[in-house]
């Protein structure tokens, strides 16, 4: 579950108020897509999310962590619950698409044997078995989201953020991305999707938040076309 309680932020930096007493309650499961012009909060409530910033105040709880009261020591235990999809991918370039996926897993000491059997699970779940020894460059855009997309799943994490997930593949593999998203929302894990793509939230549809100036102004679930 993720909740905030009267959570703002405001970059002492700059002086900006990035959000405003935002009160939010996302339950186990569920699929949420924050929408959103630039510079309306949602960077800044993926960075909270992911305890890189503080807020300025308010309580947040993730995955049963209470991140208000954490100690730096136990950030690296809330991020293991996470899996983040980055819209420019961040594949290691020298890395094959299976050792990018196993990179992760070793990054948190998973075991030799776990990992042998679990990557190429979650690269064919991703429908890339016959691309795993292939390198980043070989690879067209949408294949190469869909790498990112199986890193961030293959460690079994509670949450999946998606940062603009579709915004630098074709328009032709958009909605295959997000099938794949509700796939993995449809086993359990909760999924974020933040957006500009208007068109997928309209047809897909779900629970939308609108952020506009640090304010959620839009709280609903819709239909969606498929609904």
């Amino acid at each position: 579950m993720i909740e905030f309680k009267d959570v703002s932020v405001t970059y002492s930096s700059t002086g900006v108020d990035a959000l405003h007493d935002i009160n939010l309650k996302i339950n186990d499961g569920d699929f949420v897509f924050v929408v959103g012009e630039s510079g309306a909060g949602k960077s800044t409530l993926i960075k909270l999310l992911q305890k890189e910033i503080d807020a300025t105040s308010g309580q947040i709880d993730v995955n049963g962590f209470n991140l208000t009261k954490m100690r730096r020591g136990k950030i690296p235990n809330l991020r293991r619950t996470i899996g983040v999809v980055f819209q420019d991918y961040r594949l290691i370039p020298t890395m094959t698409v299976y050792e990018n996926v196993a990179f992760v897993m070793r990054c948190v000491d998973a075991p030799k044997k776990y990992i042998k059997t679990r990557v190429p699970y979650v690269i064919g779940l991703v429908g890339l078995s016959d691309k795993a020894d292939c390198l980043p460059e070989q690879l067209s855009g949408g294949e190469q989201q869909r790498v990112a997309l199986a890193r961030a799943l293959v460690n079994d994490p509670k949450l999946i953020i998606a940062d603009e997930p579709t915004a630098n593949v074709d328009p032709a593999l958009t909605y295959g991305i997000f099938e794949l998203l509700k796939g993995i929302n449809a086993c359990g894990t909760t999924v974020i999707v933040v957006t500009h793509d208007l068109n997928n939230v309209v047809h897909f549809g779900g629970r939308i938040i609108r952020l506009d100036k640090g304010n959620i102004t839009i709280d609903q679930v819709f239909g969606g076309a498929e609904g």
